[in-house]
C-alpha cells in the first residue's frame, strides 16, 4: 500500500508543470527612455553611475546588440508583450495617450497569457501605455466602438469608478497596478486591476511646456487630488516588491516592471538631486538604478534569486539633444547617432542585460543581434509552450552560450517615430527614408539625387552611421528592401 501511495504521488507530481521542469521565475524591468550609454557597465566614463544595473552585468550577460522594436513608448510595448512588430497592429505609427482605446487585439496570445497557461502566477506593474477600454457614462456606449485607436476619448464621458472593459487583465496578466500611459500624459491616476484607485477629480495646469519634452515637464489634465509626480517611481518600486513578496516557491511568477522614469517629467527625490554629472535627468537614472537594486534585493530576500530570470532593458533610446551632450559630456545614447525616436541607432540599440544563476555564464557578453520581440519565443521554448506570434525569435541558447546568434531570424526590424523602417540584416543596415526619421533635426530630407530614396549602413565598418553607402550598393539595397517587404507580408508560424 505505501507503495502504490508512493507511485501515485511521484506520477501526479510528474503530471505538474512545474514539476516537469524547474521553470523559472520571471522579472523583465523595463526601464523608460533609458540610453544605452546611461548604464555604466556600457558607458564607464559618463556621467552617471548605475551600480545595481551593473550588477546584473557582472551576474549575468550584456548584449551588445539590442534594438527595441520602435523608436517610440506605445509600439515598442505591443511588441514586447504579443512578439509582433507594431506595423502589424492597429497603429503602426505613433502612441497612444492616456484615454486610448486597448491596442492588444481581444484573441491575441502575449506573454503574460502564454506564461498564465503554463500555471505562472503573472502581473505587470507600472507605465502601460497600451490603451484602455474605459466604461463610459450612461448614455455615452456606443461612442466607446466608434472612438478609432488614433484618437482619444473625451474624458468628460468616462465613468471613472467603473472597471475598465479592457486593460492588462483582459490580456493575461492575474494582477495589474499602472499608470494609463506616459507620466507627462493625463489622466494623471493609478488603477488597480483596472480599477481607478482614486477618481481624478483634481486638475493640472501642466508644467514647463514651453521648455520641450525634457526637464519637470507634464500636460494638463485630469488629476488624482493626492497624485504626487515624485511618489510614481518609489510606488512603482514598492508594489513590485509586494507583488514579489506574496509569491512563494510552490509557483512559479511572472512580473512585468515598465517603470515610468527616466522618461519625463525629470523630477528625481531630493536624495537623488545633483547625484550625477548629468543634471537632473542623470539623477532621475540614478534613482532608477535604485529601484533595480531594490527588487534585487527583495528577490534575495525572497529566496527567489537562484531560479529566476531577471532582463532589464529599455523601450527605445534616450531623449538627449546635442546641446545637452556638450553642457554634460554625457553621451546618453553611448557612440551612437540620434537619439529617441530616430531611425538611427541612438533611437532603438537599448541596454540589455540578463541574469539567470546556473543558465546564464557570470560576467558573459553577447553580440548577437536581437530584438525586444524576442520574449514570446523565448518563455515559450523554456516552458515548452507554443507561441503563435509573427516576429519572436528565441534567444535562450544565446543565453546559454549554446548560439552566438539567434537562429531563424530572418532580419531586425524597427519602425521610427515618423514611420520610417528599418532592417537589419547582419553587418547591414537599410533606413528607408532619408533624415532620422525621429527626433533629431533633419526629421525629414527630401530626395535630391535621382534613385536615392534611403540610407545605407554597414555598422561593422561604420558603427556610428557617418557614412551612407546607399548610392553605391545598389544591389544590396535591392536586396535588403526585398527582405523587408517579405518579412511585413508573411506570417512565420
Amino acid at each position: 500500500m505505501k507503495k502504490f501511495v508512493y507511485f501515485l504521488f511521484f506520477t501526479l507530481l510528474a503530471h505538474s508543470g512545474f514539476a516537469q521542469k524547474n521553470l523559472p521565475n520571471i522579472v523583465y524591468i523595463l526601464a523608460d527612455d533609458l540610453g544605452y550609454g546611461d548604464v555604466s557597465a556600457y558607458n564607464p566614463t559618463g556621467q552617471i553611475k548605475t551600480p545595481y544595473i551593473d550588477q546584473l552585468a557582472k551576474q549575468g550577460m550584456q548584449f551588445l546588440d539590442a534594438h527595441s522594436a520602435s523608436g517610440v513608448c506605445t509600439p515598442t510595448r505591443y511588441g514586447i508583450l504579443t512578439g509582433r512588430y507594431p506595423f502589424r497592429s492597429a497603429l503602426p505609427v505613433g502612441v497612444l495617450r492616456g484615454y486610448s482605446r486597448a491596442l492588444i487585439e481581444k484573441d491575441q496570445q502575449t506573454v503574460a497569457s502564454l506564461l498564465a497557461s503554463a500555471g505562472y502566477e503573472t502581473g505587470v506593474v507600472g507605465k502601460w501605455h497600451l490603451g484602455l477600454d474605459w466604461t463610459l457614462l450612461p448614455g455615452n456606449e456606443g461612442k466607446l466602438q466608434q472612438t478609432d485607436i488614433r484618437n482619444e476619448l473625451d474624458p468628460a464621458i468616462i465613468d471613472y469608478s467603473k472597471k475598465t472593459s479592457a486593460g492588462p487583465n483582459t490580456v493575461g496578466f492575474g494582477y495589474s497596478y499602472i499608470l494609463p500611459a506616459s507620466l507627462d500624459m493625463p489622466p494623471y491616476l493609478y488603477l488597480e486591476n483596472q480599477q481607478v484607485e482614486e477618481s481624478p477629480t483634481g486638475y493640472t495646469k501642466g508644467n514647463k511646456e514651453d521648455k520641450g519634452y525634457a526637464g519637470p515637464f507634464w500636460r494638463e489634465g485630469k488629476m488624482a487630488p493626492s497624485f504626487d509626480f515624485h511618489e510614481v517611481l518609489p510606488r512603482f518600486t514598492q508594489k513590485a516588491e509586494a507583488f514579489i513578496g506574496k509569491q512563494t516557491a510552490k509557483k512559479p511568477f511572472f512580473l512585468y516592471l515598465p517603470l515610468a522614469a527616466p522618461h519625463t517629467p525629470w523630477m528625481p527625490k531630493p536624495e537623488y538631486k545633483a547625484s550625477s554629472g548629468a543634471g537632473e535627468y542623470g539623477d532621475f537614472v540614478q534613482q532608477v538604478d535604485a529601484s533595480v537594486g531594490a527588487i534585487l534585493k527583495k528577490l534575495d530576500q525572497m529566496g527567489f534569486s537562484k531560479n529566476t530570470l531577471v532582463i532589464f532593458t529599455s523601450d527605445n533610446g534616450p531623449y538627449w539633444r546635442p546641446d545637452y551632450i556638450e553642457r554634460f559630456h554625457h553621451q546618453s545614447a553611448g557612440e551612437f547617432r540620434g537619439m529617441k525616436g530616430d531611425a538611427y541607432e541612438g533611437g532603438h540599440r537599448i541596454p540589455f542585460l540578463a541574469r539567470w544563476p546556473g543558465t546564464i555564464q557570470a560576467a558573459s557578453q553577447s553580440s548577437a543581434t536581437i530584438s525586444l520581440t524576442s520574449l514570446m519565443a523565448t518563455v515559450a521554448e523554456i516552458t515548452d509552450k507554443k507561441s503563435t506570434a509573427e516576429d519572436s525569435y528565441s534567444i535562450l541558447p544565446v543565453l546559454q552560450g549554446k548560439a552566438k546568434q539567434v537562429a531563424g531570424q530572418p532580419a531586425v526590424i524597427v519602425s521610427s517615430s515618423t514611420g520610417y523602417f528599418t532592417i537589419r540584416n547582419g553587418d547591414w543596415k537599410l533606413i528607408e527614408g532619408l533624415g532620422s526619421g525621429g527626433f533629431t533635426e533633419p526629421k525629414e530630407i527630401k530626395q535630391s539625387q535621382e534613385g536615392v530614396n534611403g540610407q545605407l549602413f554597414n555598422l561593422a565598418l561604420d558603427p556610428k552611421e557617418t557614412q551612407d553607402v546607399f548610392a553605391t550598393n545598389p544591389q544590396k539595397v535591392a536586396e535588403l528592401r526585398a527582405l523587408l517587404q517579405e518579412i511585413k507580408k508573411y506570417p512565420k508560424k
